[in-house]
């Protein structure tokens, strides 16, 4: 009996240790269920997203097909049906015209500006006026283009002579001839053009040669090439000084972005190469550096070191260092912060909308200090007495929810990056001069977005370098309401006879206006 009951007790053992090895290996199975999951969410997320960029409203793309049936198509339609398609187009745009009169009173046709020249041509009856009198006109304006064309501006010096003195010797007298680039055919308006062409409509050099050849002009590219790095080279002091005046603001966005460059070293492949930008919004300035690297380490932004001021960035992990400097107080961006939540809606709706709403309140508040014209200090006053009590709130409800999502899950990734640049995101209360995201140096940075799909790639890291040249002048133009193409203009004819200390005066962002208006 003894020894039954003891086997029972065996048998029970075993089987309450089989048990619990059945309840680990479950639990081991649950917790990689759980990670797959969370994987598989993570890998939906970013699936999500690709098709976003490739489907969505800001990118349409065509992927061409071929046909089989195409190709026994008609390479002209019948005169006939050209004829009846036509006809039918205009009826439809007749029948849809009587359909959507305007509700309300037309505001009159658009008024063209005074400062325009016109040219007036006098149209007179098909029939016999003789005898009649003319009691007014019926005046019509269009707007009208003339094409671009090239001319030739010739300068004549006469030559003087003086008489002959006592011992015999005569003296010549002609005027100086002052020009910017000596020895080069192509005039300041020419060169600032195409500077112009090329940095602020996207135009890469061949077309710009393709444009002069069509105006008569049979231009070598090498001739063209040559006028493009003699224009760089005669404004790159302007540059330097440039530069010293943005670094020594105490306010500066800064944020980078790639562009391909040829290298030498790589045949067949283009080096990426990044441009560090700064934006320093109380002057209104902008300057584009090239640096072969992302790398912060390698001089893009050491001179923050010992820099004393603002510095406000996006959240790539390269800045997070700048905290710790001494004398420096570093601002993340809300926008992105708002991206992070933004995304986070299909995975999340409750808390990433929660959030949002509560971004969205800051918003509101620096657009009514915008509307108000308040001045820093006014705008100061009102995010201390509306803006901090909000993101408060914000902070709470990130701390209370952090606990309760996945670390990997867009809303965890959302709250975790709050959470990780909390200081950096409130420390726009400070002043009121700093701005609650860096959108406006992201703004500065498309024309070098929409540069990268024309061009392509830069030629070389010195062309890298004129690039980043061009940018900064130009964006700084935009900022300021500056015709870039006049302010070059003025610069390339003016910037040898001005004096090193005077330099600054012909920056956009000092110089008058009215001097090339």
């Amino acid at each position: 009996m003894e020894n039954q009951q003891e086997n029972h007790s065996q048998t029970i053992e075993i089987l309450q240790e089989k048990i619990l090895n059945l309840e680990q290996d479950l639990a081991e199975k649950n917790k990689t269920i759980n990670k797959i999951s969370s994987h598989n969410n993570s890998l939906q997320f970013q699936v999500d997203q690709l098709k976003r960029l490739i489907y969505g409203s800001k990118r349409e793309r065509f992927v061409p097909t071929l046909d089989a049936q195409q190709l026994n198509l008609e390479f002209e339609p019948k005169a006939a049906e050209v004829d009846e398609q036509v006809k039918a187009e205009r009826e439809l745009i007749r029948v849809n015209y009587q359909r959507k009169q305007p509700q309300k009173k037309h505001q009159g046709r658009l008024s063209l500006p005074a400062h325009l020249p016109v040219v007036e041509t006098i149209v007179e009856p098909a029939e016999d006026v003789t005898n009649m009198v003319c009691i007014g006109h019926e005046i019509t304006d269009e707007l009208d283009l003339t094409p671009a064309r090239l001319h030739i501006n010739r300068t004549i010096r006469p030559k003087y002579i003086t008489k002959e003195d006592a011992s015999g010797n005569q003296r010549q007298v002609i005027a100086e001839l002052n020009r910017p680039i000596p020895k080069c055919i192509a005039s300041a308006a020419l060169i600032a053009s195409i500077f112009t062409d090329k940095y602020i409509y996207h135009l890469p050099l061949y077309r710009i040669l393709k444009r002069i050849n069509q105006m008569g002009v049979s231009l070598p590219s090498s001739t063209l090439e040559s006028w493009v790095k003699l224009g760089a080279e005669l404004i790159r002091p302007l540059y330097a000084v440039h530069r010293l005046h943005v670094f020594r603001e105490i306010y500066q966005m800064i944020d980078e972005s790639p562009i391909r460059v040829q290298d030498k070293d790589k045949k067949g492949a283009c080096h990426q190469g990044y441009m560090w930008v700064r934006y320093a919004p109380l002057p209104k300035s902008v300057l584009f550096e090239y640096y072969p690297s992302r790398s912060t380490k390698r001089g893009p932004i050491d001179d923050l070191h010992t820099f004393t001021g603002f510095i406000q960035t996006d959240g790539y992990a390269g800045y997070t260092y700048l905290a710790s400097v001494k004398g420096l107080t570093h601002l993340s961006c809300w926008a992105h912060a708002r991206r992070y939540f933004e995304k986070a809606m299909d995975n999340d709706q409750a808390r990433a909308a929660h959030v949002m709403k509560l971004i969205q309140l800051l918003y509101a508040i620096e657009a009514l200090a915008r509307e108000a014209q308040m001045t820093p200090e006014q705008r100061h006053e009102l995010r201390l007495d509306k803006s901090l009590s909000i993101i408060n709130e914000m902070g709470q409800y990130i701390h209370q929810e952090r606990g309760n999502v996945l670390p990997q899950s867009p809303i965890g990734k959302a709250f975790d990056y709050c959470a990780n640049h909390w200081t950096s995101l409130q420390n726009y209360l400070q002043n009121g001069i700093l701005e609650i995201d860096s959108n406006l140096v992201e703004n500065a940075i498309r024309p070098l977005a929409l540069g990268r799909k024309n061009y392509l790639f830069a030629g070389s890291h010195d062309a890298a370098k004129d690039i980043a040249m061009f940018y900064s002048f130009f964006a700084t133009c935009t900022k300021h309401d500056i015709d870039p193409q006049k302010w070059l203009t003025y610069v390339i004819n003016n910037i040898n006879d001005t004096k090193n200390s005077q330099l600054k005066n012909l920056l956009p962002q000092f110089i008058d206006k009215n001097l090339f208006s």
